[in-house]
């Protein structure tokens, strides 16, 4: 589990599969970490080099002072792909991570050689509902949220069927740093990618929840409208779709990504 250095900051990364396999990279959403990629991972790792990393202010990484805009969280992906020595990978972000892999698809696409965009959107909620989450969370703490967030990211029906996984993910996402998650809700909240996703020209999926009000489906909608080529795939889940509906998911991976 190496630590490799982002311009000063430590970023926490974790490799499976072959080494000469082809390579593909796990991005996690806003409050939480590699771990929440745990099941794809596990599968996908006989297919592929699975390259997951805590994004900076998360997991095990760094926690600098500051906003980390998209394009610093990105750029942590470019120096994790220069210091493996990797020249192009497969790409999957989720919410945030999926926020970084647009980013990435507009500037670096001679790293990519297929781009998943899930559960996610170009442009997020105003700055008002973005200054008044980071006013809460330095009054209270990220676990204070903690239960409104999983309200938000799971279904109804999915925290009475598996209210062990929705724990799982609550706590990770309140062991969350404070600065790390307040950094990095100001990237999201200075975020304006909508123009900028036209020009993606790389291999495109987008992952959009039928019930995820937090990415709705209109967000990726809009997404696939603008990126051309792009398909878009509907789960019955809320945010966190790859937890929520774990085996469908990975299989929309494995039938994208595997496909020539």
């Amino acid at each position: 589990m190496p630590l490799i250095d982002a311009d000063g900051t430590p970023i926490n990364v974790e490799i499976e599969g072959k080494a000469d396999a082809p390579v593909l990279v796990l991005s996690n959403s806003l409050g939480t970490n590699l771990h929440m990629w745990d099941e794809q991972a596990k599968a996908l790792a006989k297919h592929f080099r699975v390259v997951r990393y805590d994004q900076r202010g998360h997991g095990k990484s760094g926690v600098p002072d500051g906003v980390y805009s998209i394009e610093r969280l990105s750029r942590d992906v470019l120096a994790i792909l220069d210091a493996l020595e990797i020249q192009r990978a497969h790409f999957c972000g989720l919410s945030m991570g999926g926020m970084t892999g647009m980013w990435l698809g507009c500037h670096a696409p001679e790293r990519l050689d297929k781009l998943v965009l899930s559960n996610t959107a170009p442009k997020a909620l105003g700055p008002d509902a973005w200054n008044a989450r980071i006013q809460a969370v330095r009054a209270n703490g990220v676990a204070s949220i903690a239960d409104g967030v999983m309200g938000a990211w799971f279904t109804k029906e999915f925290h009475e069927r598996e209210p062990k996984k929705v724990a799982w993910i609550k706590e990770m996402f309140s062991a969350t740093p404070l600065q790390g998650y307040v950094g990095c809700c100001g990237g999201i909240r200075d975020m304006d990618q909508r123009e900028a996703i036209s020009q993606i020209k790389v291999p495109t999926l987008i992952i959009a929840g039928r019930q995820d009000n937090a990415t709705p489906l209109s967000a990726a909608e809009f997404m696939a409208s603008q990126i051309a080529g792009s398909k878009l795939v509907v789960l019955d889940a809320a945010h966190i779709s790859n937890v929520e509906q774990s085996d469908r998911y990975t299989a929309t991976l494995e039938e994208f990504l595997l496909k020539n």
